[in-house]
């Protein structure tokens, strides 16, 4: 349970990272929050005009075999990683 409360507390706190984090570090967390939000992919991927919501399937679809808790671990320590980048308190 405690894992949940911090997984919700860093989603929240990733709301608040600076806009220019790049395209690579938005989509990790990204795929690691619908990872351990909604599981695997569940959904056909977009086809070729649709880059952006393509890019977002393609970074769900690389961490799909992390178990729920695996995907909350590795998206705290991402933003983390983003939050302490930015000179924001972790």
């Amino acid at each position: 349970m405690v894992m949940q409360e911090d997984f919700e507390l860093y989603a929240a706190k990733a709301k608040t990272l600076p806009a220019n984090q790049t395209n690579e570090d938005l989509l990790i967390i990204y795929g690691l929050y619908k990872q351990a939000t909604v599981g695997p992919v569940n959904t056909a991927r977009p086809g070729m005009f649709n880059m952006k919501d393509r890019a977002k399937w393609d970074a769900w679809k690389a961490v799909e075999g992390k178990s729920k808790d695996e995907a909350m671990n590795d998206y705290i320590t991402k933003v983390k990683q983003l939050l302490e980048a930015a000179g924001l308190p972790a």
